[in-house]
């Protein structure tokens, strides 16, 4: 296991815990709350009545329409069997797929699997039916470089729900921040991704008929329907409320918050100060009652050779009392 003991840019400074909302409290009559929070919405942009929707924005709709009315019929399609597959396919989508893979291993390079591996947890991701990993990763650098600015992809001080998935619904937003991608110059040389990235909603078409071939129309509503829906809003529940309630135990400079119910049901994801403070960290729960499963995994795949070059902060108690920003900790 790596461990990293400096950071190259590290500044020492004064022990201040300072909101990035108290940056912009020029006209704060102007400027509402977030209810129950610190966040002060500073922009905001319509979600979904005067602005133009083009053809992506359609699809995406269109697609998320599709699996929140498919998940309506959960209660009349209940089996045992339908559950299980959408409680283990939330498991292997979710955890492995999702928070090791696309964003731990990807994103963020905090270790390294065997290629086979990789690219078989890769795929688990892909039928999370969040997104290929150029577009998850892409998006996701870039919240951590503009994160909680102008340019932050999904900021609560857009509002919460644009922070939670209203951002998806408006390409043009996407268009207007980041024109080109070329923060996933590492993904696109690697013609096993740029197949995905091309071929992204076959994947998912045929996951929905395998699932209806096995198991009927139960099967599709709890294999594709309620185990997305479920996992889209565990997962934003990271972007937006992860950014808006919880505790701080790092003085960075977002507005990152540790949330225990979301760090629980995101298999460690939710304890966000931490891992903004140590963005490069495949531990984001650092405290023994921090619940992190994803880092429980990694542990057990290098207990048996299958993941390496991993990387954990210490001395962290040394760090606390000066700001950590993000230019500090990544190390990719």
């Amino acid at each position: 296991m790596k461990h990293i003991n400096h950071f190259p840019k590290y500044k020492n400074m004064p022990n201040l815990l300072v909101e990035p909302s108290d940056f912009r409290r020029e006209n704060q009559w102007d400027q509402r709350k977030i209810p129950f929070s610190e966040v002060v919405i500073t922009r905001t942009r319509n979600h979904f009545f005067g602005r133009k929707w083009n053809t992506a924005d359609i699809q995406v709709a269109s697609w998320f329409i599709f699996v929140h009315l498919l998940t309506l019929f959960a209660p009349f399609a209940f089996t045992w069997d339908a559950f299980w597959i959408a409680s283990v396919g939330y498991l292997l989508t979710g955890m492995l797929g999702i928070t090791l893979t696309y964003h731990r291993l990807l994103s963020h390079h905090s270790l390294k699997l065997p290629k086979w591996l990789e690219y078989s947890f890769v795929y688990l991701g892909v039928l999370a039916a969040q997104g290929d990993p150029i577009f998850w990763v892409s998006n996701h650098r870039f919240h951590h470089k503009y994160v909680d600015s102008d340019n932050d992809i999904h900021s609560p001080t857009n509002g919460f729900w644009f922070s939670h998935m209203g951002w998806m619904f408006d390409s043009g937003y996407l268009v207007e921040k980041y024109q080109e991608r070329k923060n996933v110059e590492d993904l696109k040389n690697q013609m096993f991704y740029v197949f995905i990235h091309k071929t992204y909603m076959w994947h998912l078409f045929g996951c929905g008929a395998l699932l209806y071939a096995c198991g009927g129309f139960s099967y599709l509503v709890w294999g594709m329907g309620v185990r997305i829906v479920w996992l889209y809003h565990i997962t934003f529940c990271v972007n937006s409320v992860c950014h808006i309630w919880g505790n701080r135990a790092w003085n960075t400079s977002d507005l990152s918050k540790n949330n225990w119910w979301v760090g629980v049901l995101a298999f460690g994801e939710g304890w966000h100060n931490n891992h903004h403070a140590f963005e490069y960290s495949a531990r984001h729960g650092f405290e023994w009652w921090q619940i992190d499963v994803t880092w429980y995994i990694i542990r057990s795949l290098e207990s048996i050779g299958l993941a390496t070059n991993i990387k954990v902060p210490t001395n962290l108690q040394k760090f606390k009392k000066s700001i950590v920003t993000s230019d500090d900790t990544f190390n990719d």
